[in-house]
């Protein structure tokens, strides 16, 4: 069994322990010694950040192999339209390739406190809440995604990770679980093809003294 620790990121707080720069960091919330971040939250994020005292329970969290939905509800400029939900569902382009498949839905707002400090308002301009689940890990790729349809994230809160999510957890506060993930099946390795590779080179190799012993006896005769 290993311990997991679900935390509720506040805005501008870095997801590590240590900053050269002074600013906050996990430090101030969290006192428990020898865990680590199992992925990460981007400073100007909030929400759903999970770490761990298990090095490889932490590598299987943050792999992109594990392919662990994460589910983002987002604040956006604008009301939010069903054909950027749709675009947002079938994938979009962005720099660096297009995104998978996501979940994308309108959402009322989610009642979350105020941040500190606040989402910047105009008047002129609504804003509107958009639940996003997705399965990669690219660099602000919510962010990216909302913006490529028409409507920038004013502000970012991750709810969730896998089967694990902020419910009953405050701003600010953690809560340790322990958790037994099965081991995950190894790859199979081809080592048949090697061994057919082997057989036809030592198969070649037999032939070649088989030819040279029969042919003396063809001359003899």
């Amino acid at each position: 069994m290993s311990r997991l620790f679900l935390f509720n990121k506040p805005y501008q707080v870095l997801s590590q322990f240590t900053d050269q720069d002074g600013r906050q960091t996990l430090a101030s919330f969290i006192t428990e010694p020898n865990i680590y971040p199992a992925g990460r939250l981007d400073y100007d994020s909030e929400g759903l950040l999970l770490l761990t005292d298990d090095g490889q329970l932490q590598h299987r969290i943050a792999s992109p192999e594990m392919k662990l939905p994460k589910t983002y509800v987002i604040q956006v400029e604008g009301d939010v339209t069903e054909d950027a939900l749709k675009q947002l569902r079938n994938g979009v382009i962005l720099k660096d390739g297009p995104t998978k498949p996501a979940k994308a839905r309108k959402i009322a707002d989610p009642g979350f406190a105020e941040r500190i400090p606040p989402v910047r308002k105009r008047d002129s301009i609504p804003t509107s809440w958009v639940e996003l689940t997705i399965t990669e890990g690219r660099n602000r790729q919510v962010r990216r995604m909302s913006a490529a349809v028409g409507f920038p994230t004013l502000r970012l809160v991750r709810i969730k990770i896998g089967p694990w999510s902020l419910e009953g957890i405050n701003e600010g506060q953690y809560q340790s679980i322990q958790v037994n993930l099965p081991v995950p099946p190894r790859k199979n390795v081809q080592r048949p093809n090697n061994k057919a590779s082997n057989n036809s080179t030592t198969t070649t190799k037999r032939h070649a003294p088989n030819q040279k012993r029969h042919s003396p006896k063809r001359t003899s005769r």
